[in-house]
Parts: C-alpha cells; structure tokens; sequence
C-alpha cells in the first residue's frame, strides 16, 4: 500500500513540473488518503495483536 503512495507522490511531482495542475492536486489527495488508510490499517493490526497476545507455537 506504501508502494502506492509513493507511486502517486512521484506522479504528482512530476505533473507539478511539467504545469499540470489539476493531475498533480488528484494524485497528491490520492496518495493522502491511501497513506491514512494504511496508517488505520496499521493501528488496527497493532491493536488485535496486543489483545489477542502471543501464541504458543
């Protein structure tokens, strides 16, 4: 998923030097809001694991 926000980052870097506006803003706001997916996605993966504990394996 980081992947993606990179992607779309480097997308709107280059459409903001090339003076492509409105490309740039949708791939910034893109990239905004998979980056705050993933970081939800994360928090939620930390938490389970800190209640469901450490299995015996």
């Amino acid at each position: 998923m980081l992947s993606w926000v990179v992607t779309f980052l480097i997308v709107a870097l280059i459409a903001g030097i090339l003076g492509f506006g409105g490309i740039a803003g949708a791939s910034v706001e893109i990239a905004k809001a998979i980056f705050f997916i993933a970081v939800i996605l994360f928090v939620i993966s930390a938490v389970v694991g800190l209640v469901r504990g450490r299995s015996n394996v």
